[in-house]
């Protein structure tokens, strides 16, 4: 993305970088250019590479950011750990924020847990923030749109708490609420009907601790996953817990939910209130409790945005559509609909 000479308003300026000769080039660059391409899309400085020396022309501004985002990038490179497309465009992204206290290269480098020959780590600002908040706070809120690793995340930490002994069990727990489709049809047994709601944390699961140890884990009740209602009486000591889909709850089940904090335990509550399942008369818990405990000591909301999705990069821009679209609607159905008479200005959400 480079400006027309005649876009340009401040004076053309120059800057180099030289690759330490201990890194190799390609590391940096990519495999075929892949990553100078992604530099000379996504920049507003030219880029041009002679030897082991990139030189960024443009605005004093673009130029930095360019020397910036190399820089960040040789140094990932210098921890052991191999770029690809997708995190050299995040470290530009990142870069460009130049308000951030945060280096991307801290971003990325920051090892969460590693298995089966994979390390689990924050690709993004916001994602940094939730796993230090979830270091820093007993109650933590991890708010935002699908694929953004809220529960994932969530997830790494509690195996990292459970190896490192900081707890004795995980407890993982998602509403069972219908969403189009109804428990009383699905074939099997209250076990079976419940499992397609609980498969996502089993998945993740699987991804995170050797398959072949889950079954002892889960028989010994060190590891439990279980439908919310399952929580109700208990007082949950030393464990890490998990609620999942945690816009499905009532009001009065968040705070059924949240009142089983034991001691020496830890709660990570997640959701999407853009995906609520609830009847249209039903408010969602996880809406009401941002405005309950909002200042209370020790709870921390972490939102994350479609400039955190970490699935398909066409995943952010599906979030980001929809959200546009739903701005539009309630805007329309602002202009189109005054309070109704005896309605109170409250009807039945479309559906």
């Amino acid at each position: 993305m480079r400006k027309a000479d005649s876009e340009v308003t401040e004076p053309i300026g120059v800057r180099r970088v030289t690759v330490p000769a201990s890194v190799d080039m390609v590391n940096v660059l990519g495999p075929r250019d892949e990553f100078l391409r992604i530099l000379e899309r996504d920049l507003a400085a030219d880029v041009h590479v002679r030897g082991n020396e990139v030189t960024f022309t443009g605005t004093p501004t673009d130029v930095t950011v360019g020397f910036e985002v190399l820089t960040e990038l040789i140094t990932i490179v210098r921890t052991g750990q191999g770029l690809t497309g997708d995190a050299v465009e995040r470290v530009v992204g990142m870069t460009a924020l130049s308000a951030e206290t945060l280096r991307p290269a801290e971003v990325l480098t920051q090892n969460i847990l590693s298995s089966r020959g994979r390390t689990i780590r924050p690709k993004t600002l916001n994602q940094k923030r939730y796993v230090d908040a979830i270091d820093e706070h007993t109650v933590v809120f991890g708010i935002g749109p699908a694929g953004t690793g809220k529960t994932y995340l969530a997830m790494a930490k509690a195996v990292q708490a459970l190896q490192a002994k900081e707890v004795n069990r995980i407890i993982l727990t998602r509403p069972a609420v219908e969403a189009g489709e109804r428990l009383g049809f699905l074939p099997g047994t209250l076990y079976e009907k419940i499992d397609p709601y609980l498969r996502p944390l089993y998945d993740a699961l699987h991804d995170m601790i050797d398959p072949e140890s889950i079954p002892r884990l889960m028989t010994a009740g060190t590891i439990e996953v279980a439908p919310l209602a399952y929580m109700r009486g208990r007082s949950l000591n030393d464990a890490f817990i998990i609620l999942d889909e945690a816009q499905n709850t009532s009001p009065e089940q968040m705070k059924m939910f949240l009142t089983r904090l034991g001691f020496g335990s830890k709660m990570v509550v997640t959701g999407d209130v853009t995906q609520v399942d609830l009847p249209g008369s039903t408010s969602s818990g996880l809406r009401v409790v941002q405005e309950i405990l909002d200042r209370t000591q020790d709870v921390e909301f972490c939102r994350l945005t479609a400039q955190d999705v970490v699935r398909h990069r066409l995943v952010s821009d599906i979030v980001e559509a929809y959200g546009r679209w739903d701005a539009d609607q309630e805007e329309q159905s602002g202009r189109g609909s005054g309070p109704r008479s005896g309605s109170g200005g409250s009807g039945r959400r479309r559906r």
